[in-house]
């Protein structure tokens, strides 16, 4: 049986890069000693996500390029553990910065690099660029090759996003992420979940971090088990507020054995009824 185990870095940033570093290498190793094959952290973690109240040119100054030490020590730090690790930081970019994820494999390989799409362009990540589209690897684990994808924080509120992944044959997307999960944005979560058949875990800072409130979660895709009545909980992990590193095991070949049975993701879909979604553009964007 493969079960992929995911550990949440919950955690408060110390309000310096060089702390974020110290503190992320320490929670990647209780987090490995935990049993952890991958481990996320919360969206922007090289700056904490401060980006509120401090003017847009003082921040975005922070940002940092994706061979910076604290960057590159995460994938040396993989390598060293055997665990996969997802990094998160202010990136380096012109015209304007990016929020970036690095997911390196369990030998240090860099395995993906993703960067937010659905930017908040109603507020302070106005001041950052959009990354160029959604992405998929194959992660080599301890428990076999699983394929990976990513969104973060916003990129949820849109069904495209998780669509797209599904499409692009995901089973299990990270999503880090930084403000307050209330019973909305957790439906949101389920909810892409369920659709697309694929496992989500989410990464948010604890309720000590302004604006944001725990309750990090894992919802593994699955809604009901044919040899078993009636339906079941998706949320294999809900923390709660406070700091911590949360974790819990992904069943793939539950999660296979489902996909390849029932009828939701790309099973029934009629494509020919959708030619008007790719015909209207934004107007924001």
């Amino acid at each position: 049986m493969s079960k992929l185990k995911i550990a949440l870095l919950q955690m408060t940033p110390t309000g310096t890069l060089a702390g974020n570093l110290e503190k992320g290498i320490a929670a990647c190793k209780k987090a490995k000693a935990l049993g952890a094959d991958i481990t996320l952290f919360p969206e922007m973690f090289s700056i904490g996500y401060d980006i509120y109240d401090r003017p847009a040119e003082v921040w975005t100054a922070e940002a940092i390029p994706a061979d910076d030490e604290f960057v590159t020590s995460f994938g040396k730090l993989s390598a060293e553990l055997g665990m996969a690790v997802g990094i998160t930081f202010l990136e380096n970019h012109k015209p304007k910065p990016l929020n970036t994820m690095i997911l390196f494999d369990r030998y240090g390989r860099q395995a993906m690099k993703y960067s937010k799409v659905h930017t908040c362009d109603f507020s302070a990540e106005i001041a950052l660029d959009s990354g160029d589209g959604f992405h998929v690897c194959e992660l080599d684990t301890a428990v076999g090759s699983v394929n990976v994808g990513a969104m973060i924080c916003f990129d949820r509120e849109f069904p495209e996003s998780a669509r797209l992944l599904m499409l692009k044959g995901a089973e299990v997307i990270l999503a880090p992420n930084a403000c307050p999960m209330e019973i909305n944005r957790l439906s949101a979560l389920r909810t892409r979940a369920y659709e697309n058949m694929l496992a989500i875990a989410t990464c948010n800072y604890p309720d000590i971090v302004p604006d944001c409130n725990g309750h990090s979660t894992i919802f593994d895709g699955v809604a009901w088990l044919r040899e078993e009545p009636g339906v079941r909980d998706m949320c294999i992990l809900e923390a709660d507020g406070s700091e911590g590193i949360f974790t819990a095991e992904i069943d793939l070949d539950m999660l296979r054995d489902y996909r390849e049975n029932e009828v939701m993701g790309d099973a029934y879909r009629k494509v020919w009824a959708y030619a008007e979604l790719t015909k209207h553009k934004s107007a924001k964007g």
